[in-house]
C-alpha cells in the first residue's frame, strides 16, 4: 500500500536511527508480532514484561510506515464524539472505553519518561471549539457525559474563548492532562527498551506466506525463512486489511502540514491542541522546536495518485485555516504531506479474530488517536495471550455489536 507521499517532518528529529537485523533463518518464538510501528511497538512492550518469547518483523526499515506521519495529538477523546458511542453502544461501555483510552495516556506518559530516547511526551491541555451552533449543541451533549463520570473538563463561553485566543467562538470545552509526543522517537523507544528484554526485532523482512496448525502458526518470509509461533499479533496498520479484509474498516486520506518555526506562541494559550466539532475538522499542535502541525481537510479517496494530487492545495488550505485563528503567528508550510487514514463505521478500535486466521489477532487501531488505541489494545493483547483472557476484550472484538451492548 501506497500510505503517503510529501515532505516528512519526524524523520529530520532522528536522523540516525537504529537498525535492526534482517531476519537470516528460521526461528521458533511464542508470539510473533507482523508490523514494527505504533501498534506492533506497543504490543511488544507489554509482551516483554510476561515470560513469553516475542518476536517483531517489519516489511521495511522501522518507523517508515504510517508511524512516521502520525500527527500524534495525545487525547482520550474520539472524532466519534462520546454523547455519539453512548447512544451507538450505551453509556457503560462507551465510558469504559473513554476510562481504557485515559489509562493509556497515563501508561504512556511513565513509559516515556523511562526510556532511553526522549519521545518528548508533554501534557497539554485540548481546546474543543463548536465550529457552528449545531456544535454548541454536541458539545452540550459531550459535556453533560464527561462532567457525569469525573472527567476534568471547562465549558468555555466566547467571551472567556477571546480572552485566552485570538478567535471567537461561540463555544468550547476546554480538557484537561491530554499530551502530545513525537511517535517516531516513542517507536524506537519502545524497541530499544523491549530488546533489553529479548525481545527479537527484524526489520526489512517481509512476510509472504502462510501455514496454520492446531497449536499455532508459521509464517514465511520473502527470503525463504520460516518463523513458527503459538500466537501472532497482525498490527500492521492499515496494511493489516491486505491481510484480511474488514468490513467495519473505512479507509480514507488525510493532509498535514508541519510550519516553520515560530519564535513566540504568546498568542496561543498555554500551547493546548485545539481541534472543532465540525466534520472533517482541522486540527493543530506545536512541537518541540517551536513547529506548528496543522493537521485534516480528510477526503473519501483511497486512490493514492488522487490523494497526492491535492497535497499541493490542501498545503495552502491549512495554513488559510490556521490564520484564521493566529492572524499574527507568521508560518509557512516546511513539511506537509498526504496519507490514507484509516477509521472504522462504528466508531470504536477493533481487534480482530477470524477463523481463517486461527491463533491470530488483528490490531485495528484505527480512528484518529491511534497512537492511543494502539495501547490500550496492546495491553488487552497482552493479557489475552498471557493469561487467557481480559475483561475488555469483547468492547473491541470486531464481531461486537451495538445491539449487543445496548441490551446490557
Amino acid at each position: 500500500m501506497d500510505l503517503k507521499s510529501g515532505k516528512f517532518y519526524w524523520e529530520t528529529t532522528l536522523p540516525n536511527t537504529t537498525t535492526y537485523s534482517i531476519l537470516e533463518e528460521d526461528i521458533c518464538c511464542d508470539v510473533l508480532i507482523i508490523g514494527g510501528g505504533s501498534s506492533g511497538a506497543q504490543c511488544a512492550y507489554y509482551l516483554s514484561e510476561t515470560d513469553l518469547d516475542v518476536v517483531v518483523v517489519d516489511k521495511r526499515k522501522i518507523g517508515t510506515g504510517s508511524t512516521s506521519v502520525n500527527t500524534a495529538l495525545i487525547q482520550y477523546l474520539g472524532d466519534k464524539m462520546l454523547f455519539e458511542l453512548v447512544n451507538t453502544f450505551g453509556e457503560k461501555t462507551a465510558i469504559h472505553h473513554t476510562k481504557l483510552c485515559e489509562e493509556a495516556i497515563n501508561d504512556m506518559e511513565r513509559t516515556s519518561q523511562m526510556m532511553d530516547i526522549d519521545p518528548e511526551f508533554y501534557r497539554r491541555d485540548s481546546l474543543y471549539y463548536a465550529s457552528d451552533q449545531a456544535g454548541v449543541e454536541k458539545l452540550n451533549n459531550e459535556l453533560y457525559y464527561l462532567q457525569k463520570h469525573n472527567f476534568k473538563v471547562d465549558y468555555l463561553t466566547e467571551r472567556q474563548i477571546s480572552e485566552r485566543y485570538p478567535f471567537k467562538k461561540e463555544a468550547a470545552l476546554y480538557l484537561y492532562q491530554d499530551g502530545e509526543i513525537n511517535p517516531l522517537k516513542y517507536n524506537h523507544g519502545l524497541l530499544l527498551e523491549v530488546q533489553k528484554k529479548g525481545v527479537r526485532v527484524f526489520e526489512k523482512t517481509r512476510i509472504n506466506g502462510k501455514q496454520f496448525q492446531k497449536d499455532g502458526a508459521t509464517f514465511f518470509t520473502e527470503n525463504g525463512y520460516s518463523i513458527k509461533a503459538r500466537h501472532v499479533i497482525i498490527a500492521a496498520g492499515y496494511e493489516g486489511l491486505e491481510f484480511k479484509q474488514e468490513k467495519n474498516a473505512v479507509i480514507s486520506s488525510s493532509y498535514a502540514v508541519v510550519t516553520n518555526q515560530v519564535e513566540s506562541f504568546t498568542d496561543w494559550y498555554k500551547q493546548t491542541l485545539i481541534w472543532e466539532t465540525a466534520r472533517p475538522y482541522i486540527y493543530m499542535r506545536t512541537t518541540k522546536d517551536n513547529r506548528v502541525i496543522i493537521g485534516g481537510l480528510d477526503d473519501n479517496t483511497t486512490y493514492a495518485d488522487d490523494r497526492d494530487s491535492k497535497i499541493m492545495h490542501k498545503k495552502d488550505k491549512l495554513i488559510e485555516e490556521f490564520n484564521k485563528l493566529f492572524p499574527t503567528i507568521e508560518v509557512y508550510p516546511e513539511y506537509y504531506l498526504g496519507a490514507f487514514y484509516g477509521g472504522t463505521h462504528d466508531g470504536l478500535p477493533m481487534i480482530g479474530q477470524y477463523d481463517e486466521f486461527p491463533n491470530c489477532y488483528f490490531v485495528f487501531a484505527y480512528g484518529d488517536n491511534g497512537l492511543v488505541y494502539s495501547g490500550v489494545m496492546a495491553k488487552i493483547l497482552k493479557d489475552v495471550i498471557a493469561k487467557g483472557a481480559h475483561s475488555a476484550m469483547s468492547l473491541y472484538h470486531q464481531s461486537r455489536s451495538a445491539a449487543a451492548f445496548n441490551k446490557k
